[in-house]
């Protein structure tokens, strides 16, 4: 089990470097808000429209098969759950109504309009109804989940830890007229995201050393167990405080004092030709959006 390889949320992709990596942090932040904003209050064709997009960036990008199938391959297959989940539960209150009027005969309908658009009956469960009403509300959340964690995730796969922290502090820098500590909490963001790596490191550490001991959790019993784990979970809070300790050291011994005076400019944030065209791109989607994103 190697969860730094399993478990890539939030780690960065250093090779290949794609075109998504040359853009602009600025401007990738501008993409992301605009694919975590624009749902609000959309159509189902603005979110599958997003989801679809999401998906040739990806393919247009070129990132490797190892990263899109460990980054999209899993979120896929909860959001397909969830959609078919969703598609199958009640779309109302559960309410049992008896008729007062004994039951009519079905009547030609004057078009092909049906509320229910699928009936399931699998073995002894069942039946199950697709309606109108529960496909529409499967499909929102089902888009919804997906937009919002794939987004951010391909963004911080294309963007290493320095260049959102500058960018956010570029972006950011007009609140410092208000005595915000921007550039405390952005130093506080790039050792919670440089800190990621080491959490998934401790978190394997200890799940590889249960494993070498093959302890047999059937003849434990689950008292013992809860035992075990509260043990395991006390060591991974000490050996991140250790972590923790240890980088706050290196820093004092390097004679940090503030970030004020020991800035290092890893990245030059500087916007180029094909930046322009995606903030070009990005003020069109916004227009489509505001006009015709609440219908389409």
């Amino acid at each position: 089990m190697d969860l730094l390889r399993s478990l890539p949320i939030g780690l960065y992709l250093e090779q290949p470097i794609t075109w998504l990596h040359r853009l602009d942090s600025r401007v990738k932040l501008a993409w992301l808000l605009t694919f975590l904003l624009s749902p609000i209050w959309s159509s189902n064709v603005w979110r599958v429209a997003g989801v679809g997009t999401l998906i040739v960036l990806t393919l247009a990008a070129r990132i490797p098969w190892r990263a899109w199938k460990q980054q999209m391959g899993w979120l896929l297959i909860i959001t397909v759950s969830v959609f078919v989940l969703t598609c199958v539960l009640n779309d109302g209150l559960a309410i049992v109504s008896n008729p007062r009027l004994p039951e009519a005969p079905e009547l030609p309908q004057p078009d092909n309009y049906h509320y229910v658009l699928l009936k399931i009956k699998l073995w002894n469960l069942g039946p199950w109804r697709v309606t109108r009403n529960s496909l529409y509300i499967a499909t929102r959340f089902a888009t919804l989940l997906f937009t919002l964690v794939y987004s951010s995730s391909l963004y911080l796969l294309t963007t290493a830890p320095e260049e959102i922290t500058a960018g956010l502090e570029e972006m950011l820098a007009p609140l410092a007229r208000l005595k915000i500590p921007i550039t405390e909490i952005l130093l506080t963001l790039t050792l919670s995201l440089r800190f990621i790596p080491l959490v998934l490191e401790e978190v394997q550490n200890l799940a590889r050393s249960i494993r070498t001991r093959a302890i047999s959790w059937q003849k434990i019993g689950m008292k013992q167990s809860i035992q075990i784990w509260l043990v395991v979970a006390e060591r991974l809070v000490e050996n991140l405080l250790l972590r923790a300790e240890q980088i706050a050291l290196a820093m004092d011994v390097r004679g940090f004092t503030s970030p004020n005076t020991h800035r290092v400019q890893w990245h030059q944030l500087q916007l180029r030709r094909w930046d322009g065209v995606a903030i070009a791109i990005l003020v069109l989607i916004w227009g489509v959006r505001l006009t015709w994103g609440w219908q389409i």
